[in-house]
């Protein structure tokens, strides 16, 4: 990087140019996407399920949160175990972080979070590369909550 701003490099400031680099990468990979006025969603298939996975992309003051869920709302019997899920999963991958969520929806979910902070730079590509890896760790991670522990 030559100045300091990134121009030499063509990384960009994740905290000015967020939405620009999400779009990018939902453009390049040919996904759907839709913004409102805080957050960019994608949605993907989940294979061999009846589900999609949401990937949500939203800024705070310091961070870049990806949040993920497949929306199925888990049933009162079912809330132990996928802790447990959870459990597992963060011991053995860590990222997509993985927990028991019931944030104002309809009732607890799991649910999976990465985070960036907003003062990295990055290119297009590698933003869309780590983008791209998010989403398929978070495909493993709510295919085998299904294909294991039934949730």
């Amino acid at each position: 990087m030559a100045d300091g701003t990134g121009a030499a490099t063509g990384e960009l400031e994740l905290g000015l140019h967020w939405r620009k680099l999400v779009v990018g990468w939902a453009e390049n990979g040919h996904y759907a996407w839709a913004e409102d006025g805080a957050s960019i969603s994608l949605d993907f298939d989940l294979e061999g399920t009846d589900r999609r996975l949401t990937l949500r992309l939203m800024a705070t003051k310091e961070l870049l949160v990806a949040f993920m869920t497949d929306g199925h709302v888990l049933k009162p019997g079912q809330i132990a175990l996928a802790a447990a899920a959870s459990n597992a999963w963060n011991t053995e991958q860590l990222i997509p972080v993985l927990s028991v969520w019931d944030v104002r929806g309809p009732g607890p979910c799991l649910a999976g979070v990465c985070v960036l902070p907003l003062v990295c730079r990055m290119t297009p590509a590698e933003f869309g590369a780590l983008a791209s890896r998010w989403a398929e760790l978070a495909r493993q991670m709510f295919v085998r909550c299904h294909r294991v522990f039934q949730l």
